[in-house]
C-alpha cells in the first residue's frame, strides 16, 4: 500500500454536513479512509453521512466542552480508534471592526479558536499513544487579515498561534498538526455571487482574476480541495508539522 493512500484511515471530520466539510465526507472514503462525521447541523449532516456510507454521524456543538467530548468519544468507539481529525467546523460573519458587538465577537471565538482548542483537545488522548494527524482550518484572513471581518480574521489568527504550538508540544507523542488556508469554491460562495449585482459580480471576478495567478478564481473542491486534504491526512505527510497549507491558486505564498 502506498504511504500516500487513505485505506483504512480513521478520520473525524467536523462541519460535515455542508461545504468543504461535506465534500471530504463524500470524497474520503472514495480513497478508502473510515469518516465519522460531526456537524450541529443534525439533519443535514446525517444525510450526508448516510448517503455516502460513512461509518457513523454525532451533532456537536463544537464551542460546548461536553459536546464535543462526547462526541469525539463516540466517533473514536465507532471508528475502534482514531487516526486523523480534520476540523472544518468554522462561522465566517461579516461586520466593520468598529461595529462589532462584544457578543458577535465572543460567538466567533468559541465556535473559529475555542473550538479549535476543544476538538484539538479532545483528541489527543486517542492519538497520544500511536501518533496521528490533526488538520486544523486557518484562512489567508488569520495571517493577512481581512477588511469588514475583524473578528474572523483574529480568531483564525488564534487557530494559527494554537497550531503551531501544540506540533511543537504533541511532536513527543507523533502527533502532527497542520493547518490549511483554502480558498475554495463552496455552495455558499455560490450564494454570495447572486446576492450580487451585474456591475458588482463583473468587479468581483476582475479583482479574483487579478488575485489568484493560477486560474483567476476559488478552486474546485473536488480536484483541487481534497486531494491536499488527503495527503496531510496519510502517512506520507508524516514529516510535516507546524505548517499552514495554502490551498488558494498561488494566493497568500505563505513565508
Amino acid at each position: 500500500m502506498s504511504n500516500t493512500e487513505l485505506t483504512g484511515r480513521r478520520i473525524i471530520v467536523t462541519g460535515g454536513a455542508s461545504g468543504m466539510g461535506a465534500s471530504l465526507v463524500r470524497e474520503l472514503p472514495k480513497r478508502g479512509a473510515r469518516v465519522f462525521s460531526l456537524d450541529l447541523n443534525a439533519q443535514a449532516g446525517a444525510a450526508v453521512a448516510t448517503a455516502v456510507g460513512a461509518v457513523g454521524f454525532a451533532a456537536v456543538n463544537v464551542a460546548d466542552e461536553t459536546s464535543v467530548v462526547a462526541a469525539v468519544n463516540e466517533a473514536c468507539s465507532q471508528l475502534g480508534g482514531l487516526d486523523v481529525l480534520i476540523h472544518a467546523a468554522g462561522i465566517a460573519p461579516s461586520s466593520p471592526a468598529e461595529a462589532t458587538s462584544l457578543a458577535l465577537w465572543e460567538q466567533v471565538f468559541a465556535i473559529n479558536a475555542t473550538g479549535t482548542f476543544l476538538m484539538n483537545r479532545a483528541v489527543f488522548p486517542h492519538l497520544k499513544a500511536k501518533g496521528g494527524s490533526i488538520i486544523n482550518f486557518a484562512s489567508a484572513a488569520g495571517v493577512v487579515g481581512l477588511p469588514n471581518k475583524a473578528a474572523y480574521s483574529a480568531a483564525k489568527g488564534a487557530v494559527l498561534a494554537w497550531t503551531r504550538t501544540v506540533a511543537q508540544e504533541w511532536a513527543a507523542h507523533n502527533i502532527r498538526v497542520n493547518a490549511i488556508a483554502p480558498a475554495i469554491w463552496t455552495p455558499m460562495y455560490d450564494k454570495t455571487r447572486t446576492e450580487m449585482t451585474p456591475e458588482q459580480l463583473a468587479a468581483h471576478d476582475a479583482f479574483m482574476a487579478r488575485m489568484v495567478p493560477l486560474g483567476g478564481k476559488l478552486g474546485d473542491m473536488v480536484e483541487d480541495f481534497v486531494p491536499v486534504l488527503a495527503f496531510l491526512a496519510s502517512p506520507g505527510a508524516r514529516f510535516m508539522t507546524g505548517q499552514i497549507f495554502a490551498i488558494d491558486g498561488g494566493t497568500l505564498m505563505v513565508r
